[in-house]
C-alpha cells in the first residue's frame, strides 16, 4: 500500500523541488531533522507552537545517567532503531529527562514487552528504520517501522498528540505502552504509575517520577478509533502489592486498573482494515484535567494536523525569507526551534502545578513551563517580542510571576519544567526578561508585582551565595563554587532590575541595583585582564589557567576567556580596564585565533563549536563577535560572524555546534541572519552585524513591516559598505528597537572590503550604561 503510494509521492517532491525558492513558504523551508544528529540534541516530532505535547521517536532511552547527555532530546540521528514515540521531549536541552508514555504498535501474534537491543532487530518491540521513509515538518512526523511493516504517523496539538497507525493487511494490531520507560532513565526514577481502562474505553494513566526535578507528577488520558479486543497489564516488578493494588502472580493481567513502579501495556485491536488513531491528551494536575484536555481540542488525525499545520503557517509566516537555499533552511528552521518554548504547561481550564508541586489557576493568562533562563535570556525571549505577539510574552512574564508567588522559597525561576524546579545554572535570568518586556512597553502583567519578584530574587542570600554577594560585592570562590561567573552574571541582572525600576518611577529600588551593576569590576583582574574568582579575604585564588574548564570551578561552562567578556551592562567600561579600542580589539583577535592544540576539552559535554577560545556551542561566547562594535571595528565582528556561521550552522541533522539549549542557538541565528543582534537586553538596542539572507521581510507583532534588503550579498563580499534606514544612511553601530517597530526598509550595500571608518566613531557605539549620548 505505501510502495503503490511511491510515484505520487515522487511527483509532488519533483513539482516541489521546481518551484521558485521565492513561491516557498518559512513553513516549506523548515527542516526538522537539523539538529538531531551531534550534540544539537532536538527532535525530529510532531509539536504545535510552544505545545505542551512533543510526540516524537525515541531511538534509545536505555541509557543510565553518564550516557544520557547523547540522548537529551531521545532521538540521535545515527541510531538504527526505533524504542517508540513517546509524549513529552526538551528540544536542545543540555539535560534530559521527560520522554513520557511511550506507545510502540507491534503486529502479529506475539507481543513482546521488553523494546530489545537498541544496535539490532531482534527479540524486543524496537525496530530498524530507514532515513529515507522519514518524513519531518511542523506538526507533522513519520515514518516506516522497518521489522513490522507498520507506518506510523504524528500530529500534535496545544494539549494533545495523535499517532496513526498503518497495519500491514491481515496482521493483528497491538500497542505496548511502556510506563517504564523514561529519557534520564536510571533504576528507580518511577515512583509509582497506574493504568486504567475507563468504562467508555479511554485509557488513563498517571506516573510520578524523580528525575532532574522531584517528584514530578503527569498524567494522560487515550482514545482509540478502534475499540480494545483485549489488553494486558503487566508489573514487571517482583512484589508490587501495596498501594491497594494487585500484583503479578495474584491474578490475570487482564484487569481493569493496575498500578506499580514498573509497568507495560498490551493493548489488543484485531485485524485492522483501516489505520488505528490514538490519540492522547497530558496534565499536571490531575486525571480530571488529562480528560478535559483531551475533550479541548476534538477532530481526528487528519483535522489536527490541518489546525496545527495553519497554526506553524500562521508563526513561522511572520518572517519571508530569500538567498541560499542551505541559509533559507537553516534560518528558517532556527525560527521553527526558537517557537517550541517556552511551552504551555497549563490545562484548558487553566489549572497548572506550580514549584511548590500545589494545584493553582491562571486567569486571564495561559501558563506555561520549560524555562531555561540562562541560555534564553540572550536572544530567545528577545525575539519572542518580535515574532510573536505581545500576548506571549505577557503568559512568560506572568507565569514568571505565578511561580514566583507558587514557590516555597519565594523567588523567580531558574530552570523550571512543567513547574517543577531543578535549580541547573546560575544568574537570575528571568529578571533579564520581564526587564526587557516592560521596557519595550508591553503592559499585560503587573509590573510591581514583577519587580517585587525580581527584587526577592536578587536578595534571596540563600541563593547562589547571594548572601556573600550581597556584603563584599563578589562571590567568593571559597564558600561558593563558579563563583567568577555568578558574580558577572548578578551584576547584568542588578542592571535590568535597575532599568525597570527607574522606568517605574521606583528610585529607591534603582539607587541600589545600579550600584550592584558595577560589581562585576570587584572580579575583574586588571593584571592579568580576565575576570577570576576572588576568596572571601579578597585575594585572587591561585594558580590560575584562563584556559582551562572544571565543572564546579571558578566558571559555569566556560573559562576566563569567555567570561572576561560578560559585561553587557557597560562594555565601555570593560574596554576601558582593557587598555582601551586597540588592546580590547587584540584581546578579541587573540581569542579567536587561539591554539587550541594543546587543550583537552574532552570531558566538558557542553563545549563544543569551538573557534580558538570561543566556543559557539555554549551561550557565555554568544555576544562576543559583535564586541569589536563597541572598540570601533564594526568590521570585524563582520568578518568574525562569517567565521561563525560558516563553520557553526549547517541544513543537515549534524547543523547545530552544540545543544539548542530551548531556541537560544537557534535565536542567535535568526537575528543574525537579519543583520543585527540584542547585545544587552533590557538596553532597547540592537548592535549591527551584517546580514546573511538576501532579502527578508519580518511582519512584527504591531502589523508594522521590516523589509531586510542586502545588495550584492555573497561570499565574495562579505563586508558592510554601507547602511540605511528608510533610505536615511545609518552611520551608528546600533539599531534602537523603536525604529525595528516602525518597520521599513533595512538596506545593507554589501562590499569586498572592510570600511573600517562606519561606525568606528565614540559617538557610534552601542549603549553602554557608563555612557551617555
Amino acid at each position: 500500500m505505501i510502495i503503490a503510494r511511491l510515484p505520487k509521492l515522487l511527483t509532488v517532491i519533483a513539482a516541489f523541488a521546481a518551484t521558485p525558492l521565492a513561491a516557498q513558504s518559512t513553513f516549506d523551508q523548515v527542516d526538522p531533522m537539523i539538529g538531531t544528529g551531534g550534540e544539537g540534541h532536538t527532535f525530529p516530532g510532531a509539536v504545535a507552537p510552544f505545545g505542551m505535547v512533543q510526540l516524537s521517536p525515541d531511538t534509545d532511552t536505555g541509557h543510565v545517567i553518564r550516557d544520557s547527555y547523547k540522548w537529551a532530546a531521545g532521538y540521535r540521528y545515527s541510531d538504527p532503531t526505533i524504542e517508540g514515540f513517546s509524549t513529552t521531549h526538551f528540544s536542545g536541552a543540555g539535560h534530559s529527562d521527560l520522554g513520557d508514555f511511550l506507545v510502540m504498535p507491534v503486529s502479529g501474534d506475539i507481543v513482546p514487552l521488553e523494546p530489545g537491543d537498541a544496535a539490532k532487530s531482534g527479540p524486543g518491540y524496537r525496530s530498524r528504520f530507514s532515513h529515507a521513509s522519514e518524513v519531518a515538518k511542523p506538526g507533522y512526523y513519520a515514518v516506516t517501522l522497518a521489522d513490522p511493516g507498520i507506518r506510523a504517523e504524528m500530529t500534535a496539538g496545544t494539549r494533545i498528540g495523535v499517532h496513526r497507525y498503518t497495519f500491514a493487511p491481515g496482521k493483528t494490531a497491538h500497542l505496548v505502552l511502556d510506563m517504564r520507560s523514561s529519557l534520564y532513565n536510571y533504576p528507580g526514577k518511577v515512583l509509582w504509575s497506574t493504568l486504567r481502562v475507563m468504562p467508555d474505553g479511554t485509557l488513563v494513566g498517571e506516573r510520578e517520577t524523580r528525575g532532574w526535578a522531584p517528584d514530578r507528577k503527569l498524567y494522560f488520558a487515550m482514545r482509540f478509533s478502534a475499540p480494545l479486543t483485549g489488553h494486558a497489564f503487566v508489573s514487571t516488578e517482583k512484589d508490587v502489592a501495596y498501594r491497594g493494588f494487585q500484583g503479578p502472580g495474584r491474578g490475570t493481567d487482564e484487569v481493569t486498573e493496575r498500578g506499580g513502579r514498573a509497568l507495560v501495556a498490551r493493548l489488543d485491536f484485531g485485524t485492522m482494515t483501516r489505520p488505528l488513531e490514538v490519540k492522547i491528551a497530558i496534565s499536571s494536575v490531575d486525571q480530571a484535567g488529562a480528560v478535559a484536555n483531551l475533550a479541548s481540542e476534538p477532530g481526528d488525525f487528519d483535522a489536527i494536523r490541518s489546525r496545527t499545520t495553519a497554526a506553524w503557517r500562521s508563526a513561522l509566516g511572520v518572517l519571508k525569507l530569500d538567498g541560499s537555499v542551505g541559509m533559507q533552511k537553516s534560518v528558517a528552521t532556527a525560527l521553527y526551534h526558537s517557537l517550541l518554548a517556552p511551552s504551555v504547561a497549563g490545562d484548558a481550564d487553566g489549572r497548572y502545578r506550580g514549584p511548590d508541586n500545589q494545584v493553582h489557576h491562571a486567569t486571564g493568562y495561559t501558563f506555561r513551563s520549560t524555562f531555561s533562563l540562562w541560555d534564553t535570556f540572550r536572544a530567545e525571549h528577545p525575539l519572542l517580542t518580535l515574532v510573536q505577539p505581545a500576548s506571549t510574552t505577557n503568559d512568560v512574564v506572568r507565569s514568571l510571576v505565578a511561580s514566583r508567588e507558587n514557590s516555597p522559597d519565594g523567588i523567580l525561576p531558574v530552570w523550571q519544567f512543567q513547574g517543577r524546579e531543578t535549580w541547573t545554572m546560575i544568574g537570575y535570568h528571568a529578571a533579564a526578561v520581564i526587564a526587557d518586556a516592560y521596557l519595550k512597553g508591553i503592559r499585560g502583567f503587573d509590573a510591581n508585582a514583577a519587580l517585587d519578584a525580581m527584587v526577592a530574587s536578587a536578595t534571596y542570600a540563600p541563593y547562589g551565595g547571594l548572601g556573600d554577594y550581597m556584603k563584599l560585592g563578589y562571590v567568593p570562590i571559597d564558600r561558593e563554587p563558579e563563583a567568577a561567573s555568578k558574580t558577572v552574571e548578578y551584576a547584568y541582572d542588578d542592571w535590568t532590575i535597575a532599568r525597570m525600576a527607574r522606568a517605574m518611577g521606583r528610585d529607591d529600588v534603582a539607587v541600589t541595583f545600579e550600584k550592584r551593576a558595577r560589581n562585576w569590576q570587584n572580579s575583574f583582574d586588571a593584571k592579568t585582564g580576565f575576570v577570576r574568582a576572588r576568596k572571601a579575604d579578597g585575594s585572587f585564588r591561585i594558580p590560575f589557567d584562563p584556559t582551562a574548564i572544571n565543572y564546579g570551578s571558578d566558571y559555569t561552562e566556560g573559562n576566563a576567556w569567555q567570561y572576561s567578556w560578560f559585561v553587557p551592562q557597560d562594555q565601555a567600561a570593560l574596554i576601558g580596564a582593557l587598555g582601551g579600542d586597540a588592546a580590547t580589539i587584540a584581546k578579541l583577535d587573540a581569542m579567536f585565533d587561539y591554539d587550541n592544540s594543546k587543550l583537552d576539552y574532552s570531558h566538558a559535554e557542553d563545549i563544543a563549536g569551538l573557534i580558538g577560545q570561543y566556543i559557539h556551542g555554549n551561550e557565555p561566547s554568544h555576544h562576543v563577535a559583535y564586541l569589536y562594535d563597541y572598540a570601533g571595528a564594526p568590521w570585524r565582528t563582520q568578518a568574525r560572524l562569517k567565521q561563525i556561521v560558516d563553520s557553526q550552522y549547517h541544513p543537515t541533522p549534524e547543523g547545530l555546534s552544540g545543544n539548542d539549549d530551548l531556541g537560544q542557538m537557534s535565536a542567535w541565528l535568526v537575528f543574525t541572519a537579519l543583520g543585527f543582534y540584542p547585545v544587552t537586553p533590557g538596553s532597547l538596542e540592537y548592535v549591527i552585524g551584517r546580514p546573511f539572507v538576501d532579502h527578508a521581510v519580518l511582519t512584527l507583532p504591531n502589523g508594522k513591516r521590516l523589509t531586510i534588503v542586502a545588495d550584492q550579498l555573497d561570499d565574495r563580499h562579505p563586508y558592510i559598505g554601507s547602511v540605511s534606514l528608510n533610505g536615511s544612511p545609518v552611520t551608528h553601530a546600533y539599531l534602537r528597537h523603536d525604529q525595528i517597530m516602525a518597520g521599513g526598509e533595512l538596506r545593507f550595500a554589501m562590499q569586498s572590503t572592510p570600511n573600517t571608518a562606519w561606525a568606528a566613531s565614540p559617538a557610534d557605539r552601542p549603549f553602554s550604561s557608563s555612557l551617555t549620548r
